[in-house]
């Protein structure tokens, strides 16, 4: 029978079908970080329970890490505590961890690829909702509760109903400007926030088949914010290249057999999918949201839109505003920017700095623009550097920030203040998400850059 993609993956982690219930569910590789694990390792001490296959778990400290100073004790109590209980329960349950100080340390979703954690057809949980990330190598990839997480260290499978299946595509070439996270926060546009709930997405077509390995991640990333359970990319020569050769991908005569068996991964002609929707890439411009959700998004040079256009109703659109500060058939093109925040598994990666660099090469910081540059790992870190564009940052009057999830969640000291505006390339604008009060705009790294360096919302077209 012909299959997708996501079937073929998914078919072969079942270990046994339940009929009128979830499938056992097979998990090839389990990524923890430091607040969703805790709960989980006390469900097993109390059990008197092992974890099966320490070495199929992977502990990476990133959301309480500070960005500055890591190698001080961590100040806040809370953070330090969650920090330290996930060190001593991987220690203690034999798990590899890459805490603060150790060189892969950085967002988990970042280091996962570029240590060769992630593989193709593979299946990888994670007790955090942008697991999704993973995707852009053609593995099932999810976010998972914390009784889960419980689940997968002590069985290494979960029990998971099969999602429903959409396709995605997107032909035509990009225009001048539009940057992997614009075509994520296009889609997310169009289908709102729960346009895809209940279904695996996999992206086809000439845009992504075009895009860098790290393009693919950034919309995977995304899939979760239009309501899918995880987005996937078939993996092809681009794929391959980009594991080759890393710290745990398969070598020699392994490697050469995992090939094999990753060429296949393709959906076939003739499958069919549950829902088909097809885009124009020349409907795509550099976006930015206006709202308090990722699906309240629109092109850069249009007006917010009126209630009538916008799902949840006109109550719920005008808290929306409110809390903004924005009204109806306002234009985005001007208004003052406070904080602008590079970073997060969205785009803390070295093509986003490139980007934000090519913007900001040559101009200064706007004095009211307060700017947090946080790599996604030690790995971007040294990139950076290596390349030349710290010199290009520090010139421009940037200071660049140690790795770790930063301003996206405001779990550790960068927080924007209550009132505050902020230009963020992470995934949320949730009423708060970056601080109390604080109010966030999502954009590429390009659109970030334009604000940091004109100190309000400006397309970066006219910059480029």
């Amino acid at each position: 029978m012909s299959s997708t993609l996501f079937d073929k993956v998914w078919d072969s982690h079942v270990v046994r079908n339940i009929a009128d219930g979830p499938d056992v569910f097979y998990i090839d590789r389990h990524l923890i970080h430091e607040v969703t694990s805790p709960v989980a390792f006390v469900g097993l001490k109390s059990r008197g329970l092992s974890v099966l296959y320490p070495d199929r778990t992977f502990a990476v400290a990133d959301h309480n890490t500070p960005t500055i100073n890591q190698h001080l004790p961590v100040e806040d109590p809370l953070s330090a505590n969650q920090l330290k209980t996930l060190e001593d329960n991987a220690n203690q349950y034999g798990i590899s961890h890459w805490g603060l100080g150790h060189q892969n340390n950085g967002i988990v979703h970042v280091v996962g690829p570029e240590n060769g954690i992630t593989l193709p057809g593979a299946t990888i949980v994670c007790g955090d909702s942008h697991t999704s990330t993973h995707g852009a190598f053609g593995a099932i990839a999810f976010g998972i509760g914390t009784s889960e997480v419980e689940m997968v260290l002590t069985t290494q499978c979960i029990m998971q109903p099969k999602p429903k299946k959409m396709r995605i595509s997107i032909n035509g070439p990009l225009s001048k400007g539009v940057t992997p996270k614009d075509v994520g926060l296009y889609i997310i546009s169009q289908l709102t926030t729960s346009g895809a709930t209940g279904y695996f997405v996999e992206y086809a077509g000439d845009v992504f088949e075009n895009m860098s390995m790290e393009g693919r991640m950034t919309v995977c990333n995304l899939s979760i914010e239009m309501g899918a359970r995880g987005g996937m990319i078939a993996p092809d020569e681009k794929t391959f290249e980009y594991i080759k050769g890393r710290a745990m991908t398969p070598k020699g005569a392994d490697w050469d057999k995992a090939m094999t068996y990753w060429e296949t991964l393709k959906t076939d002609d003739d499958a069919t999918f549950d829902k088909e929707l097809v885009f124009n890439a020349a409907d795509i411009e550099p976006m930015i949201t206006y709202g308090t959700n990722p699906g309240m998004g629109m092109g850069i040079s249009k007006n917010i839109p009126s209630a009538e256009s916008v799902e949840g109703g006109k109550a719920t659109y005008d808290k929306s505003l409110a809390y903004m500060g924005y009204a109806e058939n306002e234009i985005m093109i001007g208004k003052k920017i406070d904080y602008v925040f590079i970073g997060s598994c969205t785009n803390g990666r070295i093509e986003d700095f490139r980007a934000f660099a090519s913007i900001v090469k040559g101009r200064q910081k706007a004095d009211n623009v307060t700017a947090w540059l946080v790599p996604g790992s030690h790995i971007v870190e040294a990139k950076i550097k290596e390349e030349g564009l710290l010199d290009i940052f520090e010139t421009a009057g940037f200071v660049l920030r140690e790795p770790g999830c930063s301003a996206c969640l405001a779990m550790n000291d960068d927080k924007v203040p209550a009132g505050k505006y902020a230009v963020s390339t992470s995934n949320r604008n949730f009423e708060g998400r970056q601080g109390p009060g604080s109010r966030t705009l999502l954009a590429s790294p390009l659109v970030a850059a334009a604000a940091a360096v004109t100190g309000v919302v400006t397309d970066p077209r006219d910059l480029l």
